[in-house]
């Protein structure tokens, strides 16, 4: 179990990037959505001893985090949003270098270590290929792989799928939950599908705040009964905008349709839809932005943006 604690974080500009951040993190894939700016990768590099925050607690299992960083470290596996490595570099050698940084120092069970995990990530037949000719996919299969090095208890994976193609981020997603089974694993993204297809249980972070966690299904059902649906002409948003609280505008076959947020339908045009987890950020980024003083206009485009 990891466990957070009142987590706050404000850098030397003034910026609260975290405020008041309490999580309790089981064991398995755990979703942290948010939109970009909202704290994530503030969060993540707290987690991951990178950075210490300003004020909080954090514990995994039983070290103190902030106290014992190095302890924390040796359970840890991190693939951070930019990861860098030595481009013209094989696979196998980079990997095999870093499992050196990591203390598998011993060259029979490193060899076993590293071949292992390539096959793992269904990278050895390009193992003796520079990693800058890899896609971005294979690149961030590569990157698991090292999170992975030493059999760490807690992964920290921040934006992994961002700039991938189906193909690959389905790819990775099914690596990713192979890997979750046995460990806790953050995913930490602003991408919705990732979240819905992979985690059992996550969280909301906006501007540095949770604003709601629990299980997709719970979070779903909170919203049964409540979103209506219409198709519209383009010239009437602003008005609908300003009347409804509108969640999100998509195209659907070349027309216009609106998910808006309401007890009951808003007109007999309307027609109910079933929420998903995409309904339930929406939703969310919605009352917060609002609530905020930002108007429901422009809380509605920033939604329908995503």
């Amino acid at each position: 179990m990891l466990s957070i604690a009142s987590l706050t974080h404000v850098y030397p500009n003034g910026t609260r990037a975290l405020d008041g951040v309490s999580l309790e993190i089981p064991p398995g894939l755990y979703g942290l959505l948010g939109p970009n700016g909202a704290g994530k990768s503030t969060l993540m590099r707290c987690l991951a001893t990178l950075q210490v925050p300003t004020s909080g607690a954090i514990r995994f299992a039983d070290i103190d985090v902030l106290a014992e960083p190095q302890r924390l470290r040796a359970k840890l596996g991190y693939l951070p949003q930019d990861f860098g490595v030595y481009p013209r570099v094989s696979a196998y050698e980079m990997l095999d270098h870093l499992a050196v940084l990591k203390g598998l120092v011993a060259a029979g069970p490193r060899r076993e270590t590293v071949e292992a995990l390539l096959n793992q990530v269904n990278l050895w037949d390009v193992r003796k290929k520079a990693i800058a000719g890899f896609s971005g996919g294979m690149r961030q299969r590569f990157g698991i792989a090292q999170a992975m090095i030493g059999n760490p208890t807690l992964m920290i994976v921040d934006e992994p799928t961002a700039g991938l193609d189906p193909e690959e981020r389905n790819r990775f997603n099914n690596l990713l939950a192979e890997v979750g089974e046995t460990k806790v694993v953050i995913l930490s993204t602003h991408i919705v599908e990732d979240v819905a297809d992979l985690c059992s249980r996550m969280a909301i972070l906006v501007d540095g705040r949770i604003v709601s966690a629990g299980t997709p299904g719970a979070l779903i059902d909170g919203l049964k009964g409540k979103v209506w649906t219409r198709a519209v002409e383009p010239d009437e948003l602003p008005g609908l905008r300003k009347q409804f609280a509108l969640i999100a505008t998509r195209l659907r076959g070349g027309r216009t349709v609106i998910h808006v947020l309401s007890d009951a339908a808003p007109d007999p045009r309307f027609e109910p839809v079933s929420a998903g987890l995409a309904e339930v950020y929406f939703a969310t980024l919605h009352a917060r932005r609002k609530a905020g003083g930002q108007s429901t206009n422009e809380a509605s485009r920033d939604v329908a943006a995503h």
